[in-house]
C-alpha cells in the first residue's frame, strides 16, 4: 500500500510539474501585431531610460595662478681684448735698419728701410 501512495503521490507531483500547453485560440497574429505596435512606440524610451547617462556634475575648478616670469636683461658682453703680443718693432743692421710701421687692424703694417748715416770723417784742416 506504501508504495501505491508513493507512485501516485510521484505521479501528481509530475503532472503538476509539466507545463500546461499554450493555446492562442487563434489570436496569435492579433497579440503579434500588438507586440510590435507597442513595441514601436515605447521601445525608445525604455531604450533612453535603460542607457540614459547620469547628469554630469563637477565642480568649477579651482583657478592656480603663477607669478608672471621675470625676465632680467643679459648683462652686458664684457670682451677683454688679448694684450697685444710685444712684437720688435725694428731691425738692426749695421749699415741701417728696418722699422715697422701700422698695427696691423687699422692700418696695415709696413716696413721701411732707414739706412744708417755715413760715419762722421775727420775734421777738415783750415
Amino acid at each position: 500500500m506504501k508504495k501505491l501512495v508513493a507512485i501516485v503521490a510521484l505521479g501528481a507531483v509530475l503532472v503538476g510539474v509539466l507545463p500546461a500547453p499554450a493555446h492562442a485560440h487563434g489570436g496569435a497574429a492579433l497579440a503579434l501585431a500588438a507586440f510590435a505596435a507597442f513595441n514601436v512606440l515605447f521601445f525608445p524610451f525604455a531604450l533612453a531610460a535603460a542607457y540614459a547617462t547620469p547628469p554630469v556634475v563637477y565642480a568649477t575648478p579651482a583657478v592656480y595662478t603663477t607669478p608672471a616670469p621675470v625676465y632680467a636683461t643679459a648683462p652686458p658682453a664684457v670682451v677683454a681684448r688679448p694684450a697685444t703680443p710685444a712684437i720688435s718693432r725694428q731691425v738692426v743692421y749695421p749699415h741701417g735698419r728696418y722699422l715697422l710701421y701700422g698695427d696691423g687692424v687699422t692700418r696695415a703694417y709696413q716696413w721701411v728701410w732707414v739706412p744708417n748715416p755715413p760715419p762722421p770723417g775727420s775734421a777738415p784742416g783750415y
